[in-house]
């Protein structure tokens, strides 16, 4: 008798001692997740998003219960939530485990732990790394090509395998081209013109033609230093083709005077290079971005009295 009762007694000391290192794991997968989807808007309160960590803002979420909560969340929320964040390929625990991730953290002041970390080993040292050959200047910038050289058929552009038999089944792009609003730039094709005038429709998802892409209005100005005008950063235009996980937060941070942006980055395919010249406008059509003129300050005339 006294051995069955030391038995149940051990037994439920070792399911008591389990539960917080699984609260911990199922707070990591929330954190990895909300990293990954969420912090994108989540981080700065982006068009409505209730802000990491901010009780208000959360308040009347909560109030409504974890069932609303895990429902707008996984199945989205007009006008500017999508479904799972953008994210579908994440299961429905996951997005759930970074809902209470967020809730945690709006409880308890911008902390969402569920248990404090066990310390870690210290690490071996680890061994030194060969340093990464840098990429050239310009080398990324296929769009800066000669005339004769621009928009050459797929087996001959250097993205397409000419290899593969279904790259010369692929229309030629000057063919496509034909029709489209001209421009003096990149591939001499006005994309942002031609999708406001519904000449291109870019199909938002894969698997779903009647998907709806989440456009967001709102224009970041950066100011720059010397005579340059500022530069612009449209997102309207950029949402109109991309979800915001392409840009946030493994290119961007969404948060003012997280990014370290200059052209020897962007040159080198860092930054805003990660995309333009290589599937955007090149880099050289300066006044697309540096599109705001600065504000000029009055000269005072030293003999005015």
């Amino acid at each position: 008798m006294i051995t069955q009762h030391f038995s149940t007694l051990v037994a439920g000391l070792l399911v008591a001692a389990a539960i917080p290192g699984q609260a911990l794991a199922q707070n990591d997968t929330g954190k990895a997740v909300y990293d990954k989807v969420c912090v994108a808007c989540h981080s700065a309160g982006i068009a409505g998003a209730p802000k990491f960590g901010d009780a208000k803002d959360w308040a009347a979420r909560i109030k409504a219960g974890m069932d609303t909560l895990y429902e707008s969340a996984i199945k989205g929320k007009a006008p500017a939530m999508p479904a799972k964040g953008g994210a579908t390929d994440v299961s429905d625990a996951d997005i759930k485990a970074a809902v209470d991730y967020m809730v945690a953290a709006a409880k308890n002041g911008g902390s969402s732990a569920a248990a404090p970390a066990p310390a870690a080993a210290p690490a071996a040292a680890a061994p030194e790394a060969a340093p990464k050959p840098r990429p050239a200047a310009l080398s990324f910038n296929r769009l800066l090509k000669p005339a004769s050289k621009r928009n050459p058929p797929p087996p001959e552009d250097g993205i397409h395998d000419p290899d593969n038999d279904g790259s010369y089944a692929l229309q030629p792009p000057l063919s496509v081209f034909e029709g489209l609003p001209r421009s003096n730039a990149g591939n001499r094709i006005n994309w942002v013109k031609a999708l406001d005038s519904n000449q291109i429709a870019p199909r938002w998802d894969r698997t779903d033609p009647t998907a709806a892409p989440v456009v967001m209005d709102l224009n970041i100005v950066r100011e720059v230093k010397g005579s340059m005008p500022d530069v612009v950063y449209p997102h309207k235009q950029h949402t109109a083709w991309l979800d915001c996980s392409n840009c946030h937060p493994q290119i961007f941070i969404p948060q003012k005077g997280a990014n370290q942006i200059s052209m020897a980055a962007i040159l080198l395919g860092q930054k805003c290079g990660v995309c333009h010249g290589k599937v955007a406008f090149p880099v050289s059509e300066c006044r697309i971005c540096h599109s705001k003129k600065k504000d000029v300050m009055p000269v005072k005339n030293a003999n005015a009295q």
